[in-house]
């Protein structure tokens, strides 16, 4: 036995079994490598959720996305169950940091650290600012064009009238507008309600991120017919008693708005009422049915007072007290020897008088400004049409009365009391001139810019 040992041969066979053995080892090894490598998978998970931890009662974070996309590689196992379940969590945790912008990392939690994550984005830019609570206006907004013809919008009223903002200060102090639509069908022709979302919008109408409450409110939209406001001019009609004259005659209306159809309308630009002096012997009041123009649906007031100033002479007093003697005493036969003071044989010199003829007279005033008038205080206005803001007015009536007339006498105005939110408002255009003037302006609206106070 000790000489077969002794032998080369037993040498060489116990070397080629330890090589064989080496051999298969090894590559058992590499199998077994090969096998592991061949489990490995790869998948993506879209839209995961980042949570972020900060102090949100003090504090407004952005920059933060809402979801990232995530992909893991590993064993396919632990792949599939980590796709499978989602029991793991994406934070951003910036509960230390101080205000202003930082760079930071996303952070992965409760996965299993033999999966590689990558995540897209990895690193994102966040901005910590002060939290701000602010009260604001809600304007109503609707487009003109779906009122049927002959209607116009009169007012809108939202309820609640103001809604509270919160979000970042730089992001709450760039708010410009805050809005809600009305939407409908076109023709409306009656007033209606309707529930909106409120939009907060910067300067060049961008939404903005902010949380409001309460999110939706009431507009209550009001329609009525067409309809325009105009002076009232009193003239008179008729001849005074001898020895009675019309100091003034004024109204406790001044104005008078008419409805009916736009075109029956703006071709009217006062209403003229004619007082009878003709039977007027003192000063009083006398109430007037308003004359209602061809084609007018209706008018705000049907009848109005009329306040008359006169002025009565010592004759005309006297012919006051004679009145009911007078038609007696004409027909008594005359004598030449009558002692009779009171029957005399000439007629009143007022009755051989002819007609004075009046003298009518046109003039032209250039450069009156426009006013405003009616508008709510919170409220401003700049008239854009006209880009000059001015009017011509051109009069007409009796000459001594027209050459009186100064630029202070003639008012040319719009009307904006029915104006109650921002924006351009095309208004009807007003003029007051002294009584038994004509007058013709060279527009009949303009357009305003009305903005917040």
């Amino acid at each position: 036995m000790d000489k077969f040992m002794d032998s080369p041969w037993f040498l060489r066979l116990t070397a080629l079994a330890l090589a064989l053995f080496l051999f298969f080892s090894v590559r058992a090894d590499q199998e077994k490598s090969s096998l592991a490598n061949a489990g490995d998978s790869m998948d993506i998970i879209g839209d995961v959720p980042v949570e972020v931890y900060y102090d949100n009662e003090n504090l407004v974070v952005t920059g933060v996305p809402e979801t990232v996309n995530m992909t893991i590689k590993g064993p396919a196992t632990i792949v599939q169950k980590t796709k499978l379940l989602k029991d793991f969590t994406l934070k951003v945790d910036l509960r230390s940091m101080p205000m202003g912008s930082h760079t930071v990392q996303i952070q992965t939690e409760n996965i299993s650290d033999k999966i590689k994550v990558e995540l897209d984005p990895a690193t994102i830019e966040v901005n910590i600012e002060e939290k701000v609570t602010q009260s604001f206006r809600v304007d109503p907004e609707m487009n003109d064009k779906l009122l049927a013809d002959d209607y116009e919008l009169a007012k809108m009223e939202v309820d609640p009238s103001t809604i509270e903002v919160t979000g970042a200060k730089s992001v709450v102090d760039s708010i410009n507008f805050v809005k809600v639509s009305v939407t409908g069908d076109n023709g409306i022709n009656k007033s209606f309600e309707q529930k909106g979302r409120v939009r907060v919008l910067d300067r060049d109408l961008n939404k903005l991120n902010v949380s409001i409450e309460p999110e939706e409110v009431t507009v209550k939209v009001h329609v009525e017919a067409y309809h325009k406001e105009v002076p009232i001019s009193v003239k008179q009609k008729g001849k005074t008693k001898e020895g009675v004259t019309v100091n003034s005659l004024t109204t406790d209306e001044e104005m008078v708005t008419l409805y009916g159809p736009r075109k029956t309308v703006d071709a009217i630009d006062q209403l003229n009422v004619d007082v009878d002096v003709s039977e007027l012997s003192g000063s009083g009041k006398q109430s007037i049915e308003l004359p209602k123009p061809k084609g007018i649906l209706k008018m705000s007031v049907d009848k109005i007072n009329v306040n008359i100033d006169v002025k009565v002479s010592s004759e005309g007093e006297k012919e006051k007290a004679d009145d009911d003697k007078e038609d007696d005493q004409a027909s008594l036969p005359t004598s030449e020897g009558s002692t009779n003071s009171d029957v005399t044989t000439e007629e009143p010199s007022f009755n051989e008088q002819e007609p004075t003829a009046i003298t009518k007279k046109t003039r032209e005033f250039t450069g009156i400004n426009i006013g405003i008038q009616g508008l709510d205080k919170s409220l401003t206005g700049n008239i854009v049409k006209p880009s000059d803001g001015v009017a011509a007015v051109t009069v007409t009536g009796e000459e001594k009365i027209i050459d009186a007339l100064t630029e202070s006498d003639v008012i040319v105005f719009a009307d904006a009391k029915r104006v109650n939110h921002v924006g351009d408002h095309v208004l009807p255009v007003f003029v007051q001139v002294p009584p038994d003037v004509h007058y013709e302006v060279n527009f009949k609206d303009i357009t305003v810019m009305v903005e917040h106070a």
